[in-house]
């Protein structure tokens, strides 16, 4: 005979978090969001620190003041007197008390919404590290996993209509290192907490355009242009594809909820150096969206790639979503600095490190000109044997593609980084290549590998299944004995092309001495020019993106001259400073650009 329960579950019950498993948005739940009705819920929330993951397990979200028998009851939590925090914000940024929490923080608003009886509602979280869970009006909605790719949450039965106020949401955001996730605990970036993408309500008629995707039709003819329209509900109808500027109006015939058509056009094909783009929009039945999308093909031809059927050298650089004052939350105009800096440089290229940075980085790109390799966080020593882990990077690496398809700028996905070549390691990253080849035949795959320290040689089975080999080396860093680079060009025969996708030393702003003192600026300079030197004269390498741009935060780099950041940055963090390096490596694509 079973014993009564006489316990308070939420003190004891130590897997209170699998009753918020079954309601995780992934890719499948995003919806085509280009020219939509929105409301932004951004701005003043009241914020408490939830170390111990009290409102999941007590339910906070359905405010319970008083017992069944009318009884007031205590409760640990006073929403509309919490602090204030404005979001989208990365907590660590906004207090110093905050800036090395890892942790749950719960976040809640009062907001009116009015809707139409033909529409739903959405509400979409453009990114929340790591994990999220939202809560409305006393109901649980959903959770989302993955820190840098955005959630959409169908809302509008939990919605109450009015005009005063009458939701009441909860966000909570949680930041927690864990083993089993992507990324994993160990990372060699700032783990920012928060949510810190733009926080929305979007409109859409009940039946409506969930997908989009407008592309040059990749057969070297430049002159189709094909669009794919998916559709809400499983059903017949007809949409209609508008490029005014292009002479394009077709009609789209859709089958149980998909069409494609294929029109011929002459688009002025989109680069760095003009970067054209085109408006564009869909209607089907009540619905309409639109989006300004350019016409590019990238391809791989033995070992050149090619940009329009042209071979193509990518001067690049790489960049983290870092800043000083506001985190991963970089404002619109901190992306464009970033942007021009590597043009400055002499950049036709970026590489967007480790995860993916917001949607407005890759729409910039499109309207100010540089191609760029965008990454999901597969990063060291992910659980390559766990199911549930390939799952949360797969999805990862599907909802980057779907939310950036449309993006002429973005050439490369890559499914990771710096991966041990295991068995385990070749299943998993191997599926994401295959993965990402299924979602998009228009764009190349990669993933930045690691150099056989045994061989000297590139030699990563993954690249079997990549377009393109990304490698990172540090010689005259991490690698002191230079010499192992030409070695390791000699030893090396790719059949594709390859990206040094790192190299680099750090160097504190204005800290001196020769070039055999690490740390200094002269070291760095001297590692470039050493680099520069060697890789230029390799025929197999198509393009380089040295580390990095800026400094960034880092918690595992406690030296004096690091100070909890990477400092391997081009520049010094605020960007203010030009170390020697960048002149260096400015030079060289300087010179490159005036021999093509």
């Amino acid at each position: 005979m079973s014993k009564p329960k006489k316990y308070m579950s939420d003190i004891h019950l130590e897997d209170y978090t699998e009753q918020y498993e079954d309601r995780q948005a992934t890719a499948e739940d995003m919806i085509f969001d280009g020219g939509r009705k929105r409301e932004l819920l951004s701005g003043q929330w009241h914020y408490a620190v939830d170390q111990y993951d009290t409102c999941v397990r007590q339910k906070w979200f359905l405010e319970r003041y008083v017992d069944d028998k009318g009884f007031t009851v205590p409760v640990d939590y006073s929403f509309d007197e919490w602090p204030i925090m404005e979001l989208p914000a990365n907590w660590n940024t906004v207090s110093p008390e905050y800036l090395i929490y890892d942790g749950s923080m719960v976040f809640t608003r009062k907001f009116s919404c009015g809707f139409d009886e033909d529409e739903e509602v959405f509400l979409k979280i453009g990114a929340a590290n790591y994990l999220c869970r939202v809560f409305l009006n006393g109901k649980y909605i959903g959770m989302h996993r993955g820190g840098s790719t955005p959630a959409y949450f169908k809302i509008t039965d939990a919605l109450n209509t009015g005009t005063v106020s009458s939701n009441r949401i909860l966000i909570q955001a949680d930041s927690t290192r864990r083993p089993e996730q992507v990324p994993t605990e160990n990372t060699d970036w700032f783990n920012y907490g928060g949510v810190y993408r733009d926080i929305e309500l979007i409109h859409v008629p009940k039946v409506h355009i969930k997908g989009f995707k407008l592309y040059l039709v990749p057969d070297g003819s430049f002159n189709k242009i094909a669009a794919e329209i998916k559709l809400s509900e499983k059903i017949n109808a007809t949409a209609t594809v508008r490029i005014k500027e292009l002479g394009i109006e077709k009609e789209v015939k859709i089958e149980d909820g998909y069409g494609k058509v294929v029109s011929s056009a002459s688009p002025v094909l989109w680069t760095p150096e003009n970067p054209r783009l085109y408006d564009a929009e869909v209607v089907c039945l009540n619905d309409k969206v639109s989006d300004r999308v350019g016409f590019r093909e990238i391809k791989v031809n033995g070992r050149e790639i090619l940009l329009n059927g042209k071979s193509i050298f990518l001067r690049g650089i790489s960049c983290h979503e870092d800043s000083v004052k506001n985190g991963k939350g970089l404002t619109d105009e901190e992306r464009i600095e970033n942007i021009k800096l590597a043009k400055e440089l002499g950049c036709n290229f970026m590489r967007i490190a480790h995860y993916p940075h917001h949607e407005n980085m890759a729409k910039l790109a499109d309207e100010l000109g540089i191609l760029l390799w965008e990454e999901i966080p597969v990063y060291w020593a992910i659980r390559f044997e766990r199911e549930k882990t390939y799952f949360d990077a797969e999805n990862q690496l599907k909802e980057l593609i779907r939310r950036d398809f449309n993006r002429a700028s973005v050439i490369i996905w890559s499914v990771g980084n710096e991966n041990a070549d295991t068995d385990e390691r070749l299943a998993f990253m191997s599926r994401l290549a295959e993965c990402a080849h299924a979602e998009d035949v228009t764009r190349l795959v990669s993933a930045a590998c690691l150099v056989d320290g045994e061989l000297n040689k590139i030699a990563d089975r993954l690249a079997d299944y990549l377009d393109v080999i990304g490698i990172n080396e540090y010689c005259g860093w991490y690698t002191p004995d230079f010499s192992k680079l030409p070695e390791l060009m000699e030893n090396s025969d790719p059949d594709k092309p390859v990206i040094i996708t790192e190299f680099g030393a750090d160097a504190m702003k204005g800290h001196h001495g020769s070039i055999y003192d690490k740390g200094t600026e002269e070291c760095q300079a001297y590692v470039y020019e050493k680099q520069i030197e060697t890789l230029s004269k390799i025929d197999y390498i198509k393009g380089m993106t040295p580390w990095i741009l800026y400094d960034f935060r880092c918690p595992r780099r406690t030296s004096v001259i690091q100070g909890y950041y990477n400092r391997k940055g081009l520049l010094s963090e605020d960007k203010t400073y030009r170390k020697p390096a960048f002149y260096v490596l400015q030079r060289f694509y300087h010179k490159l650009m005036e021999l093509s």
